[in-house]
């Protein structure tokens, strides 16, 4: 072993990761990502030259040296932050605002809008995850999660901020190409449809009166962040959500070529648990 102290980011890390058993609980707790502690872990190995864990598909696991060791490093740890409490100089730790959206409305609403939220609360940290899934399935207790709404969670406090329709949307580029004059004009242009969305299209087409309305292509993507990105390059024509296309429509990189119809969409909502 090498003479003196060893980097002490990585050291942290191996304590955190020692104590919780876990490369992903440790990132959490000290506010990285997995693969940060990893590298740290990696590090503090190369510095000692022994290995200091044993990887297995969902956990991690100390080597008995490494348990020996942690065993004596940990607790400096927190003589050190009761050192540096006692001494008035307490460690300066931002608030953290968990949030949980999906992925579509976190990519196309909640990111451009992030830079601004910083700027304003300088002391809070923002973590951001994204996911479809319904509240009680979610392991993390988050602070504010985004769904769709007005609904109902007992333990939750609900709050609609968000309203939005849908009609179709595409690039100013490719009505260069080949115009879009009225609804039926459809059928000269590829239609993007999004396979957890089926009914967009066949609903917006039967509003429009042209229910039976063949359009020359149409092409189906996973994901709805997908198809308004293909709306975007000149694919075809995507159903727009307006508020998650508003700021390409104010850019001009898409544009509504019809007033209407406009399917009604849910409202976003913001669902905080109670104790929060």
């Amino acid at each position: 072993m090498k003479q003196g102290l060893p980097p002490l980011n990585a050291l942290r890390a191996f304590e955190a990761a020692g104590r919780l058993g876990s490369f992903k609980e440790a990132a959490s707790e000290l506010h990285v990502t997995p693969g940060a502690v990893s590298q740290h872990v990696r590090l503090l190995e190369a510095w000692l030259g022994a290995s200091l864990f044993e990887r297995h598909n969902r956990h991690v696991a100390l080597t008995p040296a490494a348990k020996a060791y942690l065993e004596e490093v940990g607790p400096l740890f927190k003589q050190l932050s009761q050192a540096t409490a006692r001494y008035g100089m307490p460690e300066t730790v931002s608030r953290i605002l968990s949030v949980n959206a999906p992925a579509t409305f976190t990519l196309r609403w909640l990111v451009p809008r992030l830079a601004k939220f910083r700027a304003e609360h300088p002391d809070v940290e923002v973590k951001v995850e994204t996911s479809n899934g319904p509240l009680e399935s979610l392991k993390e207790n988050y602070d504010v999660i985004i769904r769709g709404g007005p609904d109902t969670f007992y333990g939750y406090s609900m709050q609609s901020f968000l309203s939005e329709e849908r009609l179709p949307v595409c690039s100013p580029a490719l009505l260069q190409r080949v115009p879009l004059r009225l609804p039926g004009d459809l059928r000269q242009h590829t239609l993007l449809h999004t396979s957890s969305l089926p009914r967009l299209w066949p609903d917006w087409l039967a509003s429009a009166q042209i229910p039976a309305l063949r359009p020359a292509a149409t092409l189906t993507f996973d994901h709805f962040y997908l198809t308004l990105q293909g709306a975007i390059d000149g694919i075809g024509i995507a159903m727009g959500p307006t508020a998650l296309v508003s700021d390409d429509l104010a850019a001009g990189r898409l544009i509504a070529p019809f007033a209407g119809p406009r399917l009604p969409s849910r409202s976003y909502c913001t669902y905080v648990p109670d104790e929060k």
